[in-house]
């Protein structure tokens, strides 16, 4: 018998599944703390020590160090844990920590990402921000971090996992490249691999079109500059590991259907191109909102967990928070969790349960068709993230 044979292939982590939960009692604390303290990724002399940029991938169940170079490159079969340190006046850092799903991530390396980040939050003594970021909906927070964020398909192999070889096969990969206008930087652009099909192109960007012996580049009419750059940066580096033929094409010429033929597209060569971008991409910007906002509150004062309505609709406060509960703040496209200081054990432990049992419901109910991808993300009363405050004062 192969080894592989008789190993159980794991299902793909659901992002709609609300079946990653988090004990918060006194001892747990502990036992995370203690365990953070072993950590090695945890313990290399900087994290809590400076501020900066730290990415782990999750791989066999480990907290695996991403290659700097490689920072702002993902992979949709994997997840991952990003740190972000920053000063937060003379002697004291504020921290940010991301966990990062791919769409086609497993839920072993799913349940490892979410219990790392809470461990690296207790090394962290409590004062980090949490992110839960999805492939599909990474947050602006998140996306600000990186002058390029490009997702390819692929992935680390999991625990369980056994791929088999693929027969030989002409394999085709596009990528798109594209400025996003809800992204702070004026420098950050996107890179995502696309289906390679001629549909999947855009006059408004630039395409990478990888056939193995040869790369084509095809810039869209109304493309940028700055796109036509990446573009060129992204070639580069495909061909720091082989040495083929590159060949860039504008759709302003007529050799321009060459592209469009590779594609499948021989007899749509002048067909208007607008293909939406992937996930919120397509969005029209950070401000689009689907619902309106809402607050809530999770408390046990009464001898039971209660999830109640505080507001509807109306302008959220900061003095509508007390530090003895937990808050629900939903913006609309953003899901905060608002942790009181003197929040009880069992409130502060239902926070992540509670917040996507709350999305699960949102989708079940129609009210939004992609609300399974709202970015959740966890503060702390005294450690409010500056992005917090911003969603205050709307």
């Amino acid at each position: 018998m192969a080894p592989h044979e008789g190993l159980i292939h794991p299902k793909e982590y659901d992002i709609k599944d609300s079946n990653v939960e988090l004990i918060g009692s006194d001892i747990d604390h502990r036992i995370k703390y203690t365990s953070a303290t072993t950590e090695p990724a945890w313990n290399n002399g900087q994290i809590s020590q400076k501020p900066g940029l730290f990415i782990w991938r999750i791989e066999n169940f480990q907290v695996t160090p991403w290659p700097t170079e490689n920072y702002g490159q993902f992979y949709d079969g994997d997840s991952f844990i990003v740190l972000h340190s920053y000063k937060a006046g003379s002697d004291k850092l504020g921290h940010d920590i991301f966990f990062w799903l791919g769409s086609k991530t497993t839920q072993d390396e799913a349940g490892t990402a979410a219990y790392k980040t809470v461990e690296l939050d207790e090394f962290l003594h409590g004062a980090a921000s949490q992110y839960r970021e999805t492939q599909q909906h990474p947050s602006d927070e998140f996306l600000a971090l990186f002058r390029h964020y490009a997702v390819r398909s692929g992935g680390v192999r999991s625990g369980f996992r056994h791929v088999e070889p693929k027969e030989k096969e002409e394999v085709m990969t596009l990528l798109r490249v594209f400025k996003h206008a809800g992204i702070s930087r004026a420098d950050s652009l996107i890179v995502c691999e696309v289906e390679a099909k001629w549909e999947s192109l855009d006059e408004n960007d630039v395409f990478v079109l990888d056939q193995g012996n040869k790369i084509w580049v095809w810039q869209g009419r109304k493309c940028s500059p700055m796109e036509k750059a990446k573009a060129a940066q992204v070639v580069n580096d495909l061909t720091l590991a082989k040495h083929v033929d590159v060949e860039v094409i504008s759709q302003l010429e007529g050799r321009s259907r060459i592209f469009v033929d590779l594609l499948g597209g021989k007899d749509h060569a002048g067909s208007t191109l607008e293909a939406p971008r992937p996930g919120r991409f397509a969005k029209s910007g950070p401000d689009e909102r689907a619902r309106s906002r809402k607050l809530f509150r999770l408390s046990d004062a009464e001898g039971e967990l209660s999830f109640e309505l505080v507001k509807d609709g109306q302008r959220v406060d900061r003095d509508d928070f007390d530090g003895n509960d937990v808050f629900l703040f939903d913006t609309g496209n953003r899901l905060w969790v608002w942790q009181g200081s003197r929040a009880s054990a069992g409130e502060k432990a239902m926070w992540l349960k509670v917040a996507q049992s709350y999305v699960r419901k949102l989708q079940e109910s129609k009210e939004s068709s992609e609300a399974y991808l709202t970015p959740i993300c966890r503060v702390a009363e005294g450690h409010e993230s500056p992005a917090f405050l911003k969603a205050l004062e709307v």
